[in-house]
Order: structure tokens, then sequence, then C-alpha cells
């Protein structure tokens, strides 16, 4: 964890830093929220997926939880029965609601969650005032950077819940097209080139370093447990697309019987497209009075695969990002040559505060990779498992990250709903291989230099 800087900014000065960052990014939170209806934010249409009523009672929780309950004598909740309400997945808090059930929650209702909310703000802002010990506010800055992601998760959730509703209603109107192709041009994405990487130094070859160790004089600066301890690796040479693989390069891949041909699949993922009945990406709907044959649900509603073929194509899993790369005769990056490309990569890109709410088409051709952050979460091959010298959080917060290392895959870079603040090149996000209602992508990786 972080301790107070060593070239001392007035501790007074350090609340009122942390007090503005918190009210923006409460802010942002309700912003989001702003077109939507009270009967929209009780929608559960996935198994993944929460009402956008829990994640606003949720966000709340932790700052009560973890932040309040700990750090200011005699704090009354604002509900004993929300402690357990609206629990997660924290076991050592004591139990909680199956999270299918979630839907069920009519009450308490939203009036309450944003009283609730309200309730939380205050307290929170009384507790800066008084210039807290250092530790409250490193659990501040966790609850922020846990409000951004159930931010970025209440836009995933509530596109699928308009993509299940039979009306395909649009969180927001769709926008005149960004981008149009020149008289007599082919295409307006820049084309796939190789960017070759060779890491470490003539001394150390091969070696870098990965993940980061926080620094205890900066009690601001953040980084997840999952992320740390910076730690050495070997990376051989390498090759990087450089940009995202788009929706035509992948709508090539369905017309060749990608999604038919097992030899390209993982013997998991081909019993998922099998089960499943997997024939495109998530959203992609056939279309036959679109001339591509396909149109695809945004968040602005139904655009046809024409206008989109040369975004970045999203919400595929795990399984088919690897299919496709197979079909290509390249390779899904790791995350480590992921993090060494994104360390010397300026963080810019298409995130929430963009307002695009889907991928972009990627800028001009230039000597490093874009798209890196923003856009899509991309897949890396890596398993979502502990560094060396790993070590969770203690008590109930040691459940945030650790206990998911199973099973999971680590994807790299945010999406366009997630927030700009929230991401950095040691970010490690992590899904199961058959999960695609996030904005996850892909991007192509190859050996040698």
């Amino acid at each position: 964890m972080l301790t107070q800087p060593t070239n001392l900014a007035p501790k007074q000065s350090r609340s009122a830093e942390l007090l503005d960052r918190f009210r923006t990014v409460r802010a942002a939170t309700m912003a989001f929220c702003s077109p939507l209806s009270p009967e929209d934010m009780m929608v559960q249409s996935c198994a993944e997926a929460s009402p956008v009523k829990w994640h606003l009672a949720h966000t709340s929780w932790f700052f009560e939880t973890f932040v309040l309950s700990e750090f200011v004598a005699n704090y009354q909740p604002f509900d004993p029965d929300f402690r357990w309400l609206f629990n997660s997945y924290y076991r050592a808090l004591g139990e909680m609601p199956e999270k299918k059930l979630r839907a069920s929650f009519s009450r308490p209702p939203l009036d309450q969650i944003l009283a609730y909310r309200r309730h939380v703000d205050a307290a929170i802002e009384r507790l800066l005032s008084h210039m807290p010990e250092d530790e409250s506010q490193r659990r501040i800055v966790l609850g922020l950077e846990h409000e951004q992601q159930h931010l970025e998760l209440a836009a995933t959730d509530i596109k699928h819940a308009f993509f299940t509703n039979p009306l395909h209603p649009a969180y927001r109107p769709a926008p005149p097209p960004q981008h149009q192709l020149a008289a007599g041009a082919d295409t307006i994405a820049p084309p796939l080139n190789w960017i070759s990487f060779t890491p470490g130094t003539s001394t150390r070859p091969g070696i870098v370093g990965i993940g980061v160790t926080p620094d205890p004089n900066d009690l601001h600066a953040f980084a997840f447990d999952n992320e740390t301890p910076r730690h050495p690796i070997y990376l051989p040479p390498f090759q990087l697309a450089s940009r995202l693989v788009m929706c035509a390069e992948y709508l090539a891949f369905i017309e060749d019987d990608g999604y038919a041909r097992p030899e390209l699949w993982l013997s998991e993922g081909w019993d998922t497209v099998q089960a499943q009945g997997w024939q495109a990406p998530l959203y992609w709907v056939r279309d036959s009075h679109t001339p591509a044959g396909w149109s695809i649900f945004t968040l602005n509603g139904f655009r046809p695969l024409g206008e989109l073929s040369e975004t970045p194509v999203c919400h595929v899993s795990f399984f088919e990002a690897d299919a496709f790369a197979r079909w290509s005769g390249n390779r899904l990056p790791t995350e480590f040559e992921w993090e060494f490309v994104a360390a010397q990569t300026p963080i810019a890109g298409n995130f929430l505060e963009s307002n695009h709410l889907h991928p972009e088409v990627g800028s001009a051709t230039a000597p490093t990779p874009q798209q890196l952050y923003g856009d899509v979460w991309e897949w890396t091959q890596s398993p979502y498992t502990g560094y060396p010298g790993y070590k969770p959080l203690p008590g109930a917060l040691g459940e945030y990250n650790g206990k998911f290392m199973s099973s999971q895959i680590v994807l790299r870079g945010g999406s366009c709903v997630t927030p700009e603040s929230h991401i950095r090149a040691t970010y490690r996000n992590f899904f199961s291989p058959s999960t695609r209602w996030q904005f996850s992508g892909l991007r192509l990786a190859r050996d040698g230099a």
C-alpha cells in the first residue's frame, strides 16, 4: 500500500484533492445513468450482468463497508440490511444473495438507493474535511477505482439489457457516421503492419520488468494488488500488429466457415461454439437489407455492418479471438508483450469520455502500435495468475482479485466505455474465456523480430 509523499504537500491540500476526485467519479456514474429510467435500471439480462440500480448501491456499499465503518467513530449505517444485501462476493463479511437474484430487488426502490448514495457521499466528505489518516485515504482511492470499474460494467450491462429487449432501444441516438470513404478509396482504416520489438538491453537481452511496485512515498498513486510486484521476465523478440483486427477482417473469417472448422478452435472453445450456436460476435445480427448482410447492435441502436466494417471488432470471446488468430496464421500476444509495448506508449484513445460508446476507426499509420488504449479490451493468451511474490491485500479486501486466479484469461488496454483515468499500462483485466458481453477484441502477434 501507499504512504504519504516525502515532498510533503499540506495534508489539507491532499484531502481537498482527493475530495475533488471523489466528487468527479461519483458524478460520472450518475451522469451515465441520466438517460435511464427506473425500469431500465432493474434489468439483469444475463448471468454476467447486474442491474444498474445494484451497481449504484454496491459502489456505495463499498465505501460504507471498507471506509466509513472502519475509520469513522460511531458511524451510523444508512440501513443495516444493506451490509449483506449489496455484498457482492466478500465471503469474509458474511453471506449475500445469489447474483442471479439481483433483478428481483424491486425493493429498496431507486429513490432509496439514491438517498443511500447521498448519505455515503456526505459521510465521505465529512471524513475528508477532517484530514483523515493515510490508510483511510488509500481506501477511498481504492473505492474510486472500484466505482470506475462498476461504471464500465453498468455500460456493458445496459447494452446487453437493451439488446435483449424486443424493442432494441438505444441508450442514446446514433451519431452520424464518423468516417466516410474518400472518392475512389477502398479503405479508411490504416493498413495492418507488423512492428518488431527486441526487448532487453545489450547486456541483458530479453530481460524486462513487468508490473509495478507502488511507491511508498506517493499516497494517492494506485495499482491493484494483482499488478504487483514488479518483477523481471524473459521476452524473446516478437512482432505486434500495428492496429486492432477490424470487423471486415472478422467477416472474412466468418465467410471462410471459421465457426464450422474445428481445427481452428481450442477443444473447450469448439464445445462452447457448438453448445451456444455461435456464428458471429455477440450483437451481430443477420440483416438481408444491408449490403454486408449484417447489422450490429450498439449503445446507439442497430447500425449496418458496412458503416462499422473498418472499426475494431468487439464482443468476441477469447475462444473466438484465438480461433481468428490461428486462421490468420498468427497468434495472440502475451500480456507481457502487450505491457512491454504499452509502457512506452502515452495513454490516449477512445475512452468513455469520448462519448462514442463504440470502437472507432484507428488513426493513420504510425511507427508505434495504434489503439493500445481504449476502443476494446485486448485478449491476450496469458492465464490470470499471481506474479512472483504476489500478496493479496489483508482481510476481506484480499478477495478483490486473488481468489479469481483460476480459469481466467488476461485482457489489456481498456475500452470505449472505460474511464480514461482508470487505465494504465500495468492494468490487468480478466474474464473467463467464453465471455463476450464486454467490449473485448484482439490484436495479432507473431514470433521473431
